[in-house]
């Protein structure tokens, strides 16, 4: 390089020579110019040795730049911007929308990477259509050439070569070398220049032959089904193959959150709140809970029909199934004992009495026994019921009376074709409530002493579910158009609590995971004020939770949305009344009124929320039932 250290747009284009080159002067102009980027109204983090252009266009909401990181000269960066350590964003490069690179990314100039897009209905002129957003992934170690264009919804797996003037539309696998308009994958980088290719019959992904099982190499999306579990059962042995013993040392994973322990130093955003905040916070969880136990027996009273000798949500409801396990829940959780309309031996009774002893399924109050699905597990209530009724007889030191037969006799290859029927790509939270149902009733047959399904069948699930994960995103299923990233985050929660979570195994891709949650929680069509409800909240505190005892990723970040959602919940509570459970965009589920669900799903989330903050033992409670933070025990119930 000819020019002089001296001329100030140098480090500008070539920033890569700071460090060794820039006199004092232009470390302090640096340093000035970092200082106004952190003063300003976005959210900025900026690693060890970064260096950020006087004549970039930065103007984000998020920016968080890794450790030797760069912004180079007239680069356009706006919104919500993630990256690892050592990546780069050349001269007149734009990177707009929700962009996150893994380490060691290098962007070419006069490139765009376009995480946002706009409505194109016939009905709307072009420049009053909707923004949207699905985002924009590139892992680690990948090479962007100049004047490529990366558009919205594209995943970049790990150590991708992108040629010049490429224009990127669909998602690349790890090791790609791709180009073209639009983009496509020209070989695998691993593979020598000129080399021979594997045919059709070769039996692995270009760039797989010398794996040995599925699991090294994760599917992309869920539409991949059920054929990678034959190339992958040698891993799947990983997980198979031990449940039992996974089960017996399932406390291996139990425990709390990493936040430390109640008090002072507890950790509430980004800042260390100080000795009278974090009191503060932690008397008003005090007053909560001392409350909400003072007024349980009201709150359970307006839910209990005397003359129907049942529960009922909540006044002017019928009563339900659901509703006596919330009653059973809550009483449990708030007073350690159970609800005093009934004696406890008849709560058993009632609750054992509903179970169908040919299927094992527990259909509605006045419904017919319910028909078991093509794998077991039927859609609908019976399917809740196999958590909601167990957890209550649980609570209540009693089981089920029969086994889950429906699931006891489901075979490894029809639970494989179920899954990979499941509506993954648009109703993932529906897919991951079937997956949560039908492992909690194989957890129940365990615990009776019995098989958990036919041979081989839950280490298929688990076997399945490793090799469907999507590995940029940690989750199975896709953004849609209309809810965004919340269908595949809530179907995440509902999956993972009756599978990994409740039988002690750690969630895959947790940093993903976690990536993933954190900006599905930035939507204002789920998470905007007035618009939260007690199932979005969960299923995004949930993953925070468990994914936070694999990983610190990003754990700053994540208390400080626990602190502000924490606030706002413990004003949802009606005295006497308990919480509701929140609006929903199409008016299904119980609504804003309180009552026995949203109150068992809320006091379950004010705990998750205190627990991230490490505040929760200051609540006197702790989930056992459905939402309980520990592994299900192991054994005979």
């Amino acid at each position: 390089m000819n020019q002089p250290s001296h001329d100030a747009g140098l480090f500008d284009h070539c920033p890569w020579l700071f460090a060794g080159q820039a006199s004092e002067e232009q470390r302090a102009a640096q340093q000035q110019r970092q200082k106004r980027l952190l003063a300003g109204s976005g959210e900025v983090r900026l690693g060890d040795g970064c260096f950020v252009a006087g004549t970039a266009a930065v103007h984000p909401d998020v920016l968080h730049l890794g450790d030797r990181s760069y912004i180079a000269a007239h680069a356009y960066v706006t919104d919500v911007i993630r990256t690892g350590a050592d990546c780069t964003v050349n001269p007149f490069t734009v990177v707009r929308g929700t962009v996150t690179l893994g380490d060691g990314v290098r962007i070419g100039a006069h490139s765009s990477l376009l995480g946002f897009n706009h409505g194109s209905a016939p009905d709307l002129p072009v420049h009053q259509q909707p923004v949207t957003s699905r985002g924009i992934t590139v892992g680690d170690d990948v090479w962007i050439g100049s004047h490529v264009v990366v558009v919205d919804g594209v995943t970049i797996g790990d150590h991708c070569v992108i040629g010049a003037g490429a224009v990127v539309t669909k998602n690349l696998p790890a090791w790609s070398v791709a180009a073209g308009n639009p983009a496509r994958r020209l070989r695998d980088r691993r593979e020598p220049r000129g080399a021979q290719r594997p045919g059709p019959g070769a039996g692995a992904v270009a760039g797989t032959a010398a794996t040995p099982t599925a699991l090294a190499v994760p599917a992309s999306g869920p539409e991949a089904h059920a054929g990678g579990l034959g190339a992958g059962s040698a891993g799947v042995g990983v997980v198979g193959g031990g449940l039992r013993a996974d089960l017996a040392g399932a406390g291996a994973l139990a425990g709390g959150f990493g936040a430390g322990s109640a008090g002072a130093g507890a950790l509430v955003g980004e800042l260390r709140v100080d000795r009278a905040g974090a009191e503060a916070l932690a008397e008003e969880l005090r007053a909560f809970a001392g409350a909400a136990r003072a007024q349980v027996a009201d709150l359970l009273d307006r839910s209990w029909r005397p003359d129907t000798g049942r529960y009922a949500d909540r006044p002017g409801t019928e009563p339900t199934v659901r509703a006596h396990c919330d009653a059973v829940e809550i009483a449990d959780l708030l007073l350690g004992d159970v609800p005093a309309h009934l004696p406890a031996a008849e709560h058993v009774e009632r609750l054992r009495a509903l179970q169908d002893p040919v299927t094992g399924l527990v259909p509605e109050f006045g419904a017919p026994a319910p028909l078991p699905g093509p794998a077991g597990i039927p859609d609908g209530g019976p399917a809740y019921h196999v958590l909601c009724v167990g957890y209550a007889l649980d609570l209540l030191g009693s089981s089920f009376a029969h086994p889950v037969h429906a699931v006891r006799t489901t075979t490894a290859d029809r639970l494989v074709r179920q899954l990979g029927e499941l509506p993954w790509s648009d109703r993932a939270w529906h897919a991951g409530a079937w997956v949560d149902s039908w492992a909690t009733a194989a957890h129940w047959n365990l615990r009776a002493g019995g098989e958990a399904a036919a041979p081989g069948a839950l280490e298929a699930l688990f076997g399945w579910l490793h090799t469907h994960v999507d590995p940029w995103t940690g989750m199975w299923g896709s953004p849609t158009r209309e809810d965004g990233r919340l269908q595949m985050v809530n179907g995440h929660y509902r999956l993972t609590r009756g599978s990994f979570a409740q039988f002690g195994l750690q969630v895959p891709y947790a940093e993903r995971v976690i990536d993933t949650v954190l900006d599905h929680a930035r939507d204002p069509r789920h998470f905007a004020p007035g618009r939260e409800n007690a199932c979005n909240v969960l299923d995004v505190i949930h993953p925070l939770w468990l994914c936070a005892r694999q990983t610190t990723h990003r754990g700053e970040e994540a208390r400080s949305w626990a602190a502000r959602q924490l606030t706002a919940a413990l004003r949802r509570w009606h005295p006497g009344q308990g919480f509701g459970f929140g609006p929903t965009p199409d008016g299904t589920g119980p609504g804003r009124e309180p009552g026995l669900q949203g109150t068992e799903m809320w006091l379950a989330i004010v705990w998750l929320l205190a627990d991230v903050l490490g505040l929760a033992d200051v609540l006197g409670y702790r989930p056992r039932g459905i939402h309980r933070p520990e592994p299900a025990p192991a054994g005979t119930a």
